[in-house]
């Protein structure tokens, strides 16, 4: 019994202690919890409160507040194309449709209108997001980096059918590549640019 006792008043004393910090923490964080200073102050006050330093219990009032989502974060696959040619990298080659587990992507190849003959371009590219697993192996088996993935996991829709994305929902330029992974952007045109160094030294 005694034995029981202890570890009773153990737990009681640790709920006790973490709904006092939470009080005093929330206390500290008074008006300053809600987007008033823009989404970027935000990301970083709830990233400070929910970080190995943080104290106290903490709920994230989503969708009035929100975490930043890490920089591999993985989510539906986008495809990329140049923003200042507006060229696509992808060359339906294929390869992403064949490593997807699911098979949820379908790409149809472009043709040149002049000589009925194929061209390193989607003329269609599907990706079915309702059997989409999110693993990225599209993306990471893409020899052209023209297939990424997306940050953005707010896709609820009413219409099933609305799941199907096409081109015009897939397509985002380099500039957003950029933004949202900036680490493995720099690292891709730092690999582009030596390479291409190398080409000129040939």
């Amino acid at each position: 019994m005694t034995l029981y006792g202890k570890g009773i008043a153990k737990g009681m004393w640790v709920t006790f202690r973490r709904f006092v910090t939470a009080l005093t923490e929330d206390a500290r964080y008074a008006g300053k919890r809600y987007l008033t200073g823009g989404a970027e102050l935000s990301g970083e006050l709830l990233l400070e409160r929910q970080g190995p330093g943080a104290r106290g219990a903490f709920t994230v009032q989503y969708p009035d507040e929100k975490l930043p989502v890490p920089e591999n974060f993985r989510f539906i696959p986008f495809l990329v194309y140049d923003a200042e040619t507006g060229d696509h990298r992808c060359t339906s080659c294929g390869i992403c449709a064949k490593v997807c587990p699911p098979q949820c992507i379908w790409i149809v190849r472009g043709t040149d209108p002049e000589t009925g003959r194929p061209k390193p371009e989607p003329e269609e590219f599907y990706i079915d997001a309702t059997i989409c697993m999110s693993c990225g192996s599209c993306a990471e088996f893409c020899p052209f980096d023209a297939i990424k993935m997306n940050h953005d996991y707010e896709v609820a829709v009413y219409d099933r059918a609305e799941m199907l994305y096409d081109m015009d929902k897939l397509n985002h330029p380099t500039t957003y590549h950029a933004e949202i992974h900036p680490t493995a952007w720099a690292a891709e045109e730092a690999a582009r640019a030596e390479k291409e160094a190398k080409k000129a030294n040939k």
